[in-house]
């Protein structure tokens, strides 16, 4: 179903008291939509400005819950899948976010849910055999060994061949997005910044484009693929525009916040010692040391490498343009004036 101005929609939202979720729910609500957000637990949503929408259905369920989700699903016209597990070990990422996941897409076929809007991640693509500085877009390679990568990289792999099997064999109607780091001012000095040590943020090179997506923004693209038909079927990068390097963000950043302790070190040379450490661990220690993700030549990479992005495909697609510069994003995220619905409390 395609929203109009006469027919709003009625969107399930998971993970919405989440970083994410609350500006997602906010979003839908400016937009006029009723939104049914999917919590663990109503302590989440209390302190959230939509709390007490007239339009908010707030939904108490465990995902790995069917049932559950089968009822909550009986009169919605699309689903926004927000929720993963970003912490804790294989096994805790694999049932947050891959079975919670089978879990969601079970109940939508059950309740005969077509319309999904599923949000993956930039960590799937491949970086370490990328040229430096070459375009990562759509069509670029994903992770060509999984089990070198992090299990949130894993997770979210298995997770996006169940969205198109979902479309496959269920007739899914399924749009992917793939965000890039979304910051705002719950998440600024993030992990593409650098590694933290101790109290110390160690800066990993500075000419780097960071691939960012500002969290009003990202909301604002969601909402845009969820009202968009022309959608349905494709995968999309979302990225803002006129991306800041890595020194630009941390000086603008450090006008509006008060900085950790910052060290730094350049790009070349956080590579060349993490494959120095590689190559020690796999020749002296038979590649058992567990070692931190900065000396991991493919975790490194991931993070820090320099590399070039495109937001075109999401704009042809959906007709969206960032509506916050990087300055202005800042400066809302680092603002008490900012709210994510203000609309919430009417």
């Amino acid at each position: 179903m395609e929203m109009t101005e006469q027919n709003p929609l009625k969107i399930l939202i998971t993970g919405a008291s989440g970083f994410v979720g609350r500006y997602v729910v906010g979003e839908a609500l400016k937009r006029g939509h009723s939104v049914k957000a999917v919590a663990r637990s109503p302590e989440n949503a209390k302190s959230l400005d939509w709390f007490e929408h007239a339009n908010v259905e707030l939904c108490v369920l465990d995902l790995l819950q069917q049932p559950q989700l089968t009822e909550a699903l009986g009169d919605v016209d699309l689903v926004i899948h927000l929720a993963a597990a970003k912490e804790g070990d294989f096994y805790e990422q694999f049932s947050g976010t891959v079975l919670a996941t089978e879990k969601l897409l079970a109940a939508m076929a059950e309740a005969n849910v077509k319309r999904l809007i599923a949000i993956s991640t930039f960590s799937i693509y491949e970086f370490k055999n990328r040229p430096t500085n070459a375009l990562l877009d759509e069509d670029s390679p994903l992770v060509e060994d999984p089990l070198k990568r992090d299990g949130y990289t894993q997770t979210k792999l298995l997770q996006e061949q169940l969205y198109r099997k979902y479309a496959d064999e269920q007739g899914g109607e399924v749009t992917i997005l793939r965000p890039g780091m979304i910051y705002g001012r719950e998440y600024l000095w993030h992990a593409l910044l650098g590694a933290e040590i101790g109290n110390t943020l160690l800066r990993i090179g500075s000419n780097s484009t960071l691939p960012l997506s500002y969290v009003e923004n990202c909301a604002d693209a969601i909402l845009d693929a969820a009202e968009s038909a022309s959608a349905i079927g494709q995968t999309l990068n979302i990225v803002d525009d006129n991306l800041p390097t890595q020194r630009d963000y941390v000086e603008e950043l450090k006008r509006h916040t008060e900085p950790p302790k910052l060290k730094y070190m350049p790009w070349f040379v956080a590579d060349g010692l993490a494959r120095l450490a590689w190559w020690f661990n796999k020749t002296f220690l038979g590649g058992k040391a567990l070692m931190p993700g900065i000396l991991v030549p493919v975790e490194l990479h991931a993070r820090f490498k320099p590399l070039r992005y495109s937001n075109s495909r999401a704009k042809q697609m959906l007709g969206w343009t960032p509506k916050y510069s990087f300055r202005e994003s800042l400066q809302r995220s680092c603002s008490r004036e900012a709210e994510s619905c203000p609309e919430a409390k009417s």
